[in-house]
């Protein structure tokens, strides 16, 4: 069983992501050089700009599949990418600004297969680079010349609320004994759903569609959050770290109830009550534990249900784009969309 699909997501995805790299990095770039001096280079090393004496050292960052969603949603209703590019900075401020925040209170080391921004700087350094990116997607926003620009910043900072809604949320469960899976899907939601579900949605805005089509995009980007975390949880698990840049069994290790994960515990087999009495256990795990931890989840049923919840959500999200829509842009995004959900890393 292999964690994600064999298809090849190296074409027009591919070709759309470094599109819209191109048409916001400039902005982000822009942007980020407005920071405080001590937020700035925090903030260009996590992006992977410069090295940690601040030197100018380019590394490959994250997929910038945000801001494409942003730039492709606006096509989709007829309207330009470049109208959209204060969206797409916005979304991908406040995405970096959860990463930061996230490595700091998971207390993960690496990120992108270098030390991660609090292990280089402090964490009090990363947490206020983080807060000042987060001001920054504001300033973007309500600073553009779009008729929808207000809005888009409320919409954005509701967006922020249910983000930060989750993480709370994800941290809860670390303390508690018993998640029901249906808990982990809302926490899912709010932590990731919730901001691609709104970079769709501004997209949309942006490009001057419609409130239906704002709505459908929204609704698209949501499903589409939700599968990403489920095969995120996976890759967690899974994962190979010279891809990933995180290290294996992390989640196991940390006894953390992501979704695959909880869906083993809850299913009623001999290998969910093996790993109940692992989880139960407040020691900490040898490695051959954690190995075996994972082997009990893929026993349990833990990896089939993540991975066919990530199809299956895919299916809803692709039919939001069914009619009504430039035909080119919803190819880019069903692309996307494939490339967010079948991945390895």
């Amino acid at each position: 069983m292999t964690l994600v699909d064999s298809r090849d997501n190296a074409g027009p995805s591919r070709d759309t992501l470094e599109h819209s790299r191109a048409l916001t990095h400039p902005a982000l770039r822009a942007s980020v050089e407005r920071l405080p001096d001590e937020a700035r280079a925090v903030a260009a090393y996590h992006l992977g700009w410069c090295d940690e004496q601040g030197a100018p050292h380019e590394v490959r960052g994250g997929k910038a599949l945000r801001p494409a969603l942003v730039l492709s949603a606006a096509q989709s209703v007829g309207g330009s990418a470049e109208a959209a590019v204060p969206a797409a900075v916005a979304v991908e401020l406040v995405h970096n600004f959860s990463l930061l925040h996230d490595d700091v209170i998971d207390g993960d080391e690496t990120r992108r297969h270098r030390p991660s921004a609090w292990a280089v700087f402090g964490t009090g350094a990363a947490i206020l680079a983080g807060d000042a990116m987060l001001t920054a997607a504001t300033e973007v926003l309500v600073t553009s010349e779009s008729p929808v620009a207000v809005e888009a910043a409320r919409d954005l900072s509701r967006t922020v609320h249910t983000l930060i809604h989750g993480q709370s949320t994800d941290m809860e469960f670390e303390q508690r004994r018993y998640v029901a899976v249906d808990e982990c899907v809302d926490m899912a939601e709010a932590k990731t759903g919730a901001l691609l579900g709104c970079a769709c949605a501004l997209g949309a805005s942006f490009g001057g569609g419609t409130e239906q089509q704002v709505s459908r995009l929204g609704r698209f980007g949501r499903c589409i959050g939700l599968a990403f975390q489920h095969v995120d949880d996976l890759l967690g698990i899974w994962g190979d770290p010279s891809v990933t840049g995180k290290p294996i069994h992390s989640d196991l290790r940390s006894r953390k109830k992501t979704l695959p994960i909880l869906a083993a515990l809850h299913s009623d087999t001999p290998a969910a009550e093996e790993l109940n009495e692992l989880y139960r256990n407040d020691r900490a795990l040898s490695e051959q534990e954690v190995q075996h931890a994972a082997n009990l989840v893929e026993r349990a049923g833990g990896r089939r249900f993540s991975l066919d919840e990530a199809d299956r959500l895919l299916g809803v999200a692709l039919n939001e784009l069914d009619g009504g829509l430039e035909g080119a842009a919803v190819s880019e995004l069903t692309e996307l969309a494939r490339l967010a959900t079948r991945r390895d890393h």
